[in-house]
């Protein structure tokens, strides 16, 4: 009896040992923690932003110049290929670099002149341009405006057409911008807008004339010039 007694308190120790057979198995999973001073994420939502709707005409005087430039830009580019030629009685001659236009109003008629740098010159139709001053004397075209880019002049003196001898270019259909030197002009049914990147400064022509825009400013006209819009300080 003795000998069973004492196999039996074996058999239960071993039971009982941790090598006895079964492992025991951990009730729940350990607790996962940040170390003491690590960095937090914190998701941030994006801040909408909002910005002005560009206008549907064109920049009236006094718009700023990043608007004026914006809304040039918008409008559907133009090939300038399309506009190297310029025509007149019905002869048609190649500008070589040079870029002829006109407006679809017909109310403006564009060229540059590679032999003034590029500058761009327009004949326009419109109320109020300057009068001869009564001290010049030659021939007076009270239409044309050279946009030099600093400077803008309206009405001079010329005993030629110039470089508009060779006729009107190609229509610039409404709605689209053509860029060309340091120039992108953009029109519509009634007005014609010209940049000038290099300046900074813009021309607005419509029926009642040409408007400053950008850095341009009414100054006084030198001799021979019927009204001159200028970005020079005072």
């Amino acid at each position: 009896m003795r000998i069973a007694v004492t196999v039996g308190a074996v058999v239960l120790l071993a039971a009982c040992s941790p090598g006895g057979g079964h492992e025991s198995q951990p009730t729940s999973q350990p607790r996962m923690s940040m170390p003491a001073g690590a960095p937090h994420t914190t998701i941030t939502k994006p801040t909408p932003t909002t910005t002005s709707p560009l206008p549907t005409t064109a920049p009236a005087p006094g718009t700023p110049m990043s608007r004026v430039t914006k809304w040039v830009e918008a409008g559907t580019p133009a090939d300038p290929s399309g506009f190297h030629t310029a025509t007149r009685d019905g002869q048609s001659t190649d500008l070589g670099e040079d870029i002829a236009f006109v407006a679809p109003s017909g109310a403006a008629r564009c060229t540059t002149n590679k032999y003034a740098d590029g500058q761009l010159a327009c004949l326009i139709k419109a109320d109020g341009l300057p009068t001869k001053p009564a001290d010049v004397e030659g021939q007076w075209i009270p239409g044309w405006v050279d946009f030099a880019g600093e400077t803008v002049d309206i009405g001079s003196l010329h005993g030629d057409p110039g470089p508009f001898a060779t006729g009107d270019g190609a229509e610039l259909p409404e709605g689209k911008s053509l860029a060309f030197g340091d120039y992108r002009c953009r029109a519509d049914a009634s007005t014609l807008v010209c940049v000038n990147y290099a300046h900074q400064s813009a021309v607005l022509v419509s029926s009642s004339g040409v408007e400053p825009l950008g850095c341009l400013k009414p100054v006084p006209p030198p001799v021979g010039v019927g009204r001159q819009l200028s970005c020079a300080p005072d």
